[in-house]
């Protein structure tokens, strides 16, 4: 009995650390993300033509790949769910947040991301009863800190600033997904990653093509920079493909505010990138930044679920009473 326990431990650790490596590689993916975004748009490529290659291109990889793994079946009262989860996390989060990185600067998108733990953390509490714990609250707070920090600390060297409106369409973008996260994490549980996304990277791309087709089917391809093709492949495969293929893993075992507090890593993948193009430099500010980034999202991680407050209760109580 004792070794059944044991081995429940082990498991359970296991599929932990399994959900937070594929957050960190999904949040390393999208951290880059914005630089290379910016890449693309200097060849002339419009958030538009950019968007439907996600699009497209995702929704082409996740069917091929599905053919590789095991056939599930979607029941057909979820397909409506999945629809809506495609709208918010996929169409409005992608696409507002394309049209925002073309309008203001890549500090600022990457500041405005940091309001996702705050806002997932007070949607979970709001509807899922998630509890707001002191150390889950202190890590959010001291890991937006540091992001910020991070943040405005790069944006001094670069001296590049931002746009109102661009601003706002980041804003939505962040709240998008906040509502993705806690709204439709029953879906993870239900359905495998690559079927999830499979329907939810076709609803999408059905959904926008209609809007987005002229712009689409008139585009002189051969006038692409190979600079920029190497970019969109960059875009379609790895912020994309493989992001949306991990998050489902991390959304499913992992709570909602936990998961929105990895946002706290692109700003230092960002500021990487920065200092790896001899755009920006290291300094004691950026390393006391990316150490509260870090202690914040352990601070979040390690914070108790509602299940697990209430378990203590009950021993609690059964103590007492006993």
């Amino acid at each position: 009995m004792h070794n059944i326990y044991k081995v429940q431990i082990m498991t359970k650790e296991l599929t932990n650390l399994k959900s937070h490596a594929s957050m960190w590689i999904t949040q390393i993916l999208w951290g880059l993300n914005p630089a290379i975004t910016k890449i693309v748009f200097t060849a002339g490529l419009t958030p538009l033509f950019i968007y439907d290659c996600r699009m497209i291109g995702a929704a082409l990889l996740f069917w091929i790949a599905s053919f590789f793994t095991k056939r599930e079946r979607v029941e057909r009262s979820d397909m409506l769910h999945i629809f809506f989860a495609s709208m918010l996390g996929i169409i409005l989060n992608l696409g507002m947040f394309l049209y925002g990185v073309q309008l203001t600067s890549p500090v600022n998108a990457s500041i405005i991301s940091t309001i996702s733990p705050i806002l997932t953390m007070s949607l979970a509490a709001l509807f899922l009863h998630e509890p707001i714990t002191k150390k889950k609250s202190g890590g959010v707070i001291i890991g937006g800190l540091g992001a910020i920090l991070l943040i405005t600390n790069s944006a001094h060297a670069s001296g590049i600033s931002g746009n109102i409106i661009g601003d706002v369409l980041c804003i939505l973008a962040q709240t998008c997904y906040s509502c993705y996260l806690v709204f439709y994490k029953g879906l993870t549980t239900k359905y495998s990653p690559m079927t999830l996304m499979k329907w939810m990277f076709t609803f999408s791309a059905l959904s926008s093509l209609p809007f987005t087709y002229n712009e689409f089917a008139n585009f002189n391809f051969g006038n692409i920079p190979d600079l920029a093709i190497y970019g969109i492949c960059f875009i379609v495969i790895g912020p994309t493909f493989i992001s949306y293929l991990l998050l489902p893993i991390g959304q499913k075992n992992l709570r909602p505010t936990i998961i929105s507090s990895y946002n706290y890593i692109q700003p230092v993948v960002s500021t990487i990138v920065a200092i790896s193009w001899g755009l920006d430099n290291f300094n004691l500010l950026k390393i006391a930044s990316i150490l509260l980034i870090f202690i914040g999202v352990f601070m979040v991680s390690r914070s108790k679920s509602r299940v697990q407050i209430e378990s203590e209760l009950a021993e609690k109580s059964k103590k007492m009473i006993n």
